[in-house]
């Protein structure tokens, strides 16, 4: 069994309970990525094999694309969404054909968006399954038919939509429109696995105080500035406020702290999740639904890609507030905060969404229904 994804943290971590199951109904069990993804998994155990370029290396292009002067900015949006999907899928694909000689797949499980895996089941004639990462939103048949078309595979979603499907959202947060995979199969989604804490962390964690879980996320969060105003916001939180910066900030650029706050790079999330009173995140697929396995109200202050869009979803089922880009500043963060903890009517939305979640088929149940 193959497992595949774009080398991205939110884009690996939902595919693990499934990859666990496999594991478990005794599969031989390969996950491939970009090897900047590599480390963090086989820390996990798993049979990780690098392939396709850096998760550094699209974004890279993918800002090249959008700061090209004179280009439309329709057009920025094709070759940024062909810079991050595209290209890397092709090279990806040479990859996995390497590995594929002397390592045939039976099965080949992708997220959403990565494609190389869907291409390697349709060259080898063997089962694919295309598994959500968060909310299937419809505009992922316009996005993966426009890159198809731009890397020579104009036949890509006429494909990907005769795969299997499985789908992470529960009822209260399935995006309004036609979805791309009607007949998906629900699985429950996971707040990911837990790992080491730094002591620090550890501490607060087993304190009594409220939690205030503060992130952006592993990509667009590379502002230390954003952080410093985040933190800002935060510090009349009635508790200890846990921030994670990930790589791309070093937690001592943030310079002198506010005293409610413990600041480190990266924590496991299902540690600080189960334990959290408040998530004040990007709202990242992976985070936004990690916190409502849990029940954990939010403030939602999205950066891009399908942020906004599950910002939207979040406060529609009740369970959070938005603070639009525009509006990110000290003020707008500390009143949202102080509204999402004060009123019960959030919490008891979550927990709506929560039991919902409960519901859902685990992952050995959509892994046996799924009958590969």
């Amino acid at each position: 069994m193959l497992f595949t994804s774009c080398p991205a943290y939110g884009h690996v971590l939902p595919l693990l309970p499934l990859v666990r199951a496999a594991e478990r109904a005794g599969h031989d069990v390969r996950v491939a990525t970009g090897s900047d993804m590599a480390g963090p998994l086989a820390s996990r155990g798993l049979d990780v094999h690098a392939v396709g370029p850096t998760w550094e290396a699209a974004w890279s292009a993918h800002d090249a694309a959008w700061a090209a002067a004179g280009v439309p900015e329709e057009q920025k949006m094709r070759d940024g969404v062909v810079a991050l999907f595209g290209a890397p899928a092709l090279a990806r694909l040479d990859d996995l054909l390497a590995m594929a000689s002397t390592w045939r797949p039976d099965v080949v499980v992708h997220e959403v968006v990565e494609q190389a895996g869907s291409m390697l089941a349709a060259r080898l004639g063997i089962p694919a399954v295309v598994h959500g990462i968060g909310p299937m939103f419809p505009f992922y048949a316009h996005l993966i038919d426009a890159a198809g078309a731009a890397i020579g595979e104009p036949e890509r979603w006429a494909q990907l939509s005769t795969e299997r499907a499985l789908d992470l959202c529960p009822p209260s947060l399935q995006p309004d429109g036609p979805q791309p995979w009607p007949s998906a199969v629900p699985v429950r989604p996971s707040a990911g696995e837990r790992g080491e804490v730094p002591r620090r962390v550890a501490d607060v964690l087993a304190s009594d105080r409220p939690v205030a879980y503060f992130t952006l996320g592993t990509v667009k969060n590379a502002d230390p500035g954003d952080f410093r105003t985040g933190l800002a916001a935060l510090e009349g939180y009635d508790g200890t406020v846990i921030a994670t910066t990930g790589r791309r900030v070093d937690p001592d650029e943030l310079g002198s702290l506010p005293a409610n706050a413990v600041v480190a790079e990266f924590v496991p999330q299902a540690d600080l999740l189960e334990r959290a009173d408040l998530l004040v995140s990007h709202s990242g697929s992976g985070t936004m639904l990690g916190g409502l396995v849990h029940g954990v109200p939010q403030v939602a202050l999205p950066r891009g890609t399908d942020q906004p869009q599950n910002a939207a979803l979040l406060v529609r089922a009740g369970a959070g507030l938005l603070v639009a880009p525009e509006d990110y500043a000290v003020e707008t963060i500390a009143a949202a905060v102080t509204e999402v903890s004060g009123d019960p009517a959030f919490r008891a939305a979550a927990g709506r969404v929560r039991d919902e979640i409960a519901a859902m088929p685990d992952a050995d149940a959509a892994w046996a229904g799924l009958a590969v």
